[in-house]
């Protein structure tokens, strides 16, 4: 296997993790035997994601040192965030408009999921708004935030210790060596954990497919074939556009993203490919204080794919009841879903639980969901994509913005990966 690339690895792990999926459907041995070892590698990543995000953070804000300059920088990415992600869910309002997933689709044919779990933790966030997103940015105790990877109170504690590593000047040089020696560390460590990724690939998709079988897709097929295309678009045509405007291509942020792409669509997490987005984006000439900061925050105020398939998923299950939403009803849910998708990403199943935190706001049966829960993996895995490749343009939008983006840097890269 070491004659090929991490992609090919993880392609093969990928179609071997179907077809034994499909072998042993309704099998009960194979979740035990195949479930650990993508337990093991999810657990390999989660690892190793919050000494990397506070290395580099810590590493890149003393390295700037400067207040003002880093509060620029944070209102620009949440302003840049909440645009695209409100473009995400006007797309998706769209798409299930014009092609009506949900209308004629018999409801005796679908298969209800048990989603009480996604309930559970939906009570437990009710009280989540836009305001409480901000409270919680601040954390209590930083060591209770580190061991639950509560993302944005790290990100606020490690922009602010930066910040006084690079005020106490000379005294503050050894902790700033210390720092770096860490990331360093840690993006060797990321190197070796991504040696393991085909194998939890295989795991992950075969227990995928073994416990829910392809042929729960064939009822929902509409469904599902409009969420890949809507995403599909949503990539070429809008991230396109902006990655044109700021002068790159998507196509080359897709190609330095090969390997992250292939194995966030794998495993439905963008956890698992955070610290080599940190790694790639800093290579492709981005600043490591924007990076750092910009591409952790991203997975809470940035969830392209997961808006987009969010505001969708509502029309769809309006759509399976026959019930019409007006437009006026349609833009309560964009303006419900601007904000009830923010802060809460490390939630299981955060867009289930967005989705029955917003339904009832335009009187949709919570009940739908358990229609599509079923195949919902496979839309995940999609949407994860779109999240995946929104968190590292933007690392360049902001850059760029902010007229730090090192463009010769970002052309040698590109060059070096068409030659290897």
């Amino acid at each position: 296997m070491k004659k090929y690339g991490l992609a090919i690895q993880i392609v093969i792990g990928l179609v071997l993790g179907v077809i034994v999926g499909a072998i042993f459907f309704g099998n009960p041995n194979l979740p035990v035997y195949l479930g650990p070892i993508g337990d093991i590698f999810i657990r390999l990543i989660k690892m190793i994601v919050v000494p990397i995000v506070i290395s580099t953070l810590v590493v890149g804000v003393a390295g700037v040192g400067d207040f003002k300059k880093l509060g620029k920088i944070g209102g620009k990415t949440i302003l840049y965030f909440e645009i695209v992600t409100t473009v995400a869910i006007l797309v998706g309002l769209l798409a299930a408009n014009l092609f009506h997933p949900g209308t004629g689709i018999n409801m005796n044919d679908l298969t209800q999921s048990d989603i009480s779990k996604y309930v559970d933790t939906e009570k437990e966030t009710a009280s989540h708004g836009f305001a409480e997103t901000f409270v919680n940015i601040v954390p209590k105790n930083i060591f209770d935030a580190l061991a639950r990877g509560d993302m944005l109170a790290i990100i606020f504690f490690s922009v602010i210790f930066g910040l006084g590593v690079a005020a106490v000047g000379e005294k503050g040089k050894p902790v700033l060596a210390f720092f770096q020696g860490v990331a360093e560390a840690m993006f060797w460590v990321t190197n070796q954990v991504m040696k393991f990724a085909p194998f939890g690939v295989f795991a992950l998709i075969g227990v995928t497919v073994s416990t829910f079988g392809l042929s729960s897709l064939v009822p929902l097929g509409k469904l599902a074939l409009l969420v890949y295309a809507t995403m599909a678009f949503f990539i070429l045509a809008v991230l396109g556009l902006i990655a044109r405007m700021v002068g790159i291509r998507i196509f080359d942020i897709m190609r330095i993203l090969r390997d992250e792409i292939l194995l966030a669509y794998s495993t439905a997490s963008s956890e698992t490919v955070l610290p080599k987005i940190i790694e790639k984006m800093e290579k492709f000439g981005c600043p490591k204080a924007i990076t750092s900061f910009v591409v952790p925050t991203g997975y809470s105020f940035n969830l392209d794919g997961s808006t987009l398939y969010q505001a969708l998923a509502a029309i769809f299950i309006a759509q399976l009841y026959g019930i019409q939403l007006s437009w006026y009803e349609q833009l309560t849910l964009v303006l419900v879903l601007m904000v009830t998708s923010k802060g809460i990403a490390g939630v299981p199943g955060v867009s289930f639980v967005v989705l029955l935190a917003t339904l009832g706001t335009v009187g949709l049966p919570l009940e739908g969901l358990a229609f599509i829960a079923g195949i919902d993996r496979i839309l995940d895995m999609a949407r994860t994509v779109v999240n995946v490749i929104g968190n590292s343009l933007a690392a360049v939008v902001i850059s760029k913005w902010e007229g730090a983006y090192d463009k010769e840097k970002g052309r040698r890269y590109l060059a070096s990966l068409k030659e290897a």
